[in-house]
């Protein structure tokens, strides 16, 4: 965008607002930004509903091994920790690649990128569904969370560059909702078919059933997404994509597979070495800036307050959903006995609260900005103590209809936030680095996830066999609740219009 765009009397707010941001941050303009909604680079409806399920294939597949964990365990006859590493392996993988996908996507084409994830994200969940043994299925795993960071970084990076104004923050509140209702959507479609045995696949139809959708996702990307990449392609950093890599390695490999494991002595030295490799990291990315050269997570692109601020509340709001789902889901099958359908059914009331509430989260973002996410964050507080007293009073005779109110106001809640938060993020993102930022978002996103099964799964297998598996489930809760708070606390500092 030029700097005539800037100063046209015609030219729109948001588009002055993005400009302003470009020359601020000193960032080059994209190649094929939009100038019109009907311009052939603009994303169209269909467009916009194919890159929307490429995200939601991934965060589906992260919480839909949930409720199959069991069957997989007795059909492959594999150890606790290797089922974990079913979970932790396709999770690092997508953490550690992420950012370097939206950097690729940046280089060599957006949509190109989109379509060669999304047909790995295909052929690796074929190879998961088709796995003879447990270690195969853990190869397949990580071939297949690579390939979703290859896809995923593409689709908040297409939104960014191919639309404007009110058309974006449509877009950005419509991936914001896929996003939360993948994560719920994920463990009860996970617990349908596991109990349907479809054709006698059992578990393997959680990774089946990719392939059709995957098949109709590319036809559907190759007519409706535009391609779309940066003016100023950027080489690849090597020593920042190595040491990022190393970073997450080192911190989330030990965290999911430690107590498993039993805590052998690598687990605590990879431990130690993460600030170590984390402050090389910066060092050396740091060092590129100044020397002219680009980094992986530019400096200029953290210093946006609003990316920083947005990334903050991400952390808390993301370890608290995936330990709270992985907890619930090991407790629902394990200490109240239920099955596989009605284990994921239990959570029904939460997803689809969280479609409504989503539905009405723009207007009540027009209206009150911000304060919305705060106001989510005491819904869903109030939601997960009500699910705490009721398992606490009930337990172990929990199902759909005891766990219905506080599944209800949890989703609610979690729905008020996430959207408004990943708005928020990519608000001051500037076209060029579109695919960057969205990395960066979905690598911190993605990351936090992994800690929270790690961190919040840890802490209640932990519990179990002292206190007992109700009580280890509200002292896990207990510990998640502190967390809504701090989320509480960091979304006053959120500024209050949200673009």
């Amino acid at each position: 965008m030029t700097q005539k765009n800037t100063t046209t009397s015609t030219a729109t707010t948001e588009t002055t607002t993005e400009t302003t941001t470009t020359a601020a941050t000193g960032l080059p303009p994209d190649a094929h930004s939009p100038d019109s909604p009907g311009s052939p680079n603009s994303l169209s409806s269909l467009g916009l509903f194919t890159v929307l399920l490429g995200a939601a294939l991934p965060l589906i597949d992260f919480f839909i091994v949930n409720v199959a964990l069991p069957s997989m365990g007795r059909d492959l006859a594999a150890s606790d920790s290797v089922l974990e590493l079913v979970v932790a392996g396709y999770g690092v993988a997508y953490a550690v690649l992420l950012v370097l996908g939206g950097r690729l996507g940046d280089l060599f084409g957006r949509r190109r990128l989109f379509l060669v994830g999304m047909a790995a994200f295909g052929l690796t969940s074929l190879a998961c569904g088709l796995a003879p043994d447990a270690w195969t299925l853990v190869a397949a795993r990580v071939a297949q969370g690579a390939s979703a960071a290859a896809m995923v970084p593409q689709v908040l990076a297409t939104i960014q560059s191919s639309t404007q104004g009110t058309r974006r923050a449509k877009a950005m509140s419509l991936y914001g909702a896929t996003a939360g209702l993948s994560m719920v959507a994920g463990q009860i479609l996970g617990g349908v078919l596991v109990a349907a045995d479809i054709a006698g696949t059992g578990w393997r139809s959680v990774f089946l059933v990719n392939v059709p959708v995957v098949v109709v996702g590319l036809v559907l990307a190759v007519r409706a997404v535009p391609e779309t990449r940066s003016q100023h392609p950027e080489p690849v950093d090597g020593p920042g994509t190595a040491l990022l890599a190393a970073a997450l390695l080192t911190l989330l490999a030990p965290l999911t597979e430690g107590r498993a494991a039993g805590w052998p002595l690598w687990t605590w030295l990879s431990l130690a070495a993460f600030p170590l490799v984390a402050a090389a990291f910066y060092v050396v990315e740091r060092r590129a800036d100044r020397d002219g050269r680009t980094p992986l997570i530019p400096p200029s692109l953290l210093s946006l307050t609003t990316l920083r601020r947005g990334l903050t509340l991400m952390v808390p709001f993301s370890i608290g959903f995936s330990g709270f789902m992985f907890v619930v889901a090991v407790a629902l099958q394990s200490g109240a006995r239920l099955g596989p359908v009605q284990a994921g059914l239990a959570l029904a009331p939460m997803a689809l609260s969280f479609f409504v509430a989503s539905l009405a989260g723009p207007r009540l973002v027009a209206r009150f900005g911000a304060r919305v996410v705060t106001a989510g964050s005491v819904v869903q507080g109030i939601g997960i103590l009500v699910i705490a007293l009721t398992v606490y009073a009930d337990w172990p005779d929990v199902g759909f209809v005891q766990l219905l109110p506080g599944a209800a106001l949890a989703g609610a809640g979690q729905a008020l936030q996430l959207p408004v938060v990943m708005r928020i993020v990519m608000s001051e993102v500037p076209p060029a680095r579109a695919g960057v930022g969205s990395g960066v978002m979905v690598t911190t996103q993605q990351a936090s996830l992994a800690l929270g099964v790690a961190t919040l799964g840890t802490l209640f297998l932990s519990l179990v066999p002292g206190l007992g598996m109700r009580d280890a489930l509200v002292t896990t809760m207990s510990v998640q609740l502190a967390g809504v708070a701090v989320t509480a606390l960091l979304s006053l500092r959120l500024p209050r219009k949200v673009h």
